[in-house]
């Protein structure tokens, strides 16, 4: 993970965590609805635990992780969740979880990198598993106003780069959505699955 992007949610994390309302993403309540009850879920840069406290509401079994020690913190305070501390790079669980969810968080890893951790994702879903992921488009990687560090890739190259790493995609959507950063982009929604 990059040093720079970490340090600035350990740094931010208490105002980072009060600008964004309680309400939990959009997408997350069609993605539980594919699941069985009770499921196994990863949940991969939890920040404030918005989603975190949605998905254990309908009453599935949460592991909730952050990169960040204080973003971990204020999940925990705000919504009681049992977050923990766990970078993208630490994940080393295999077939251990029914779906991985990772709302707004994998856009900040390297593209170098993201083989290994769309590896470790896939590695990480029982067969037939469920993963969410969702990014800001762009035609390359970079710093965000914010000094963070954001892949920016275009929707082929996210295809391809999930394909590789075995998944089935089984939806996407392209949407307009502004980030922490304040700018209006297009982002890109995937569903996917590790075949059974």
């Amino acid at each position: 993970m990059d040093p720079a992007t970490l340090e600035y949610y350990q740094t931010n994390a208490p105002r980072y965590t009060l600008s964004f309302g309680q309400a939990p993403s959009r997408h997350l309540d069609s993605f539980l609805d594919r699941l069985e009850p009770g499921a196994r879920i990863l949940e991969l840069g939890c920040g404030g635990g918005r989603d975190s406290a949605r998905i254990i509401e309908r009453g599935f079994d949460l592991d909730a992780t952050d990169g960040t020690p204080a973003m971990v913190k204020k999940a925990n305070e705000r919504f009681d969740v049992g977050a923990r501390v766990m970078r993208f790079d630490e994940l080393d669980a295999v077939a251990a979880y029914d779906a991985v969810w990772a709302h707004a968080c994998l856009l900040h890893v390297a593209r170098v990198d993201m083989p290994r951790v769309l590896t470790a994702i896939y590695r990480a879903l029982k067969p037939g598993g469920w993963h969410f992921a969702n990014y800001k488009l762009g035609s390359g990687e970079g710093r965000d106003p914010l000094g963070r560090l954001t892949n920016l890739p275009d929707e082929a190259w996210l295809e391809q780069a999930y394909r590789e790493a075995g998944f089935d995609i089984e939806m996407t959507e392209r949407y307009r959505g502004e980030g922490a950063d304040g700018v209006q982009r297009d982002w890109y929604a995937l569903t996917l699955r590790r075949p059974a």
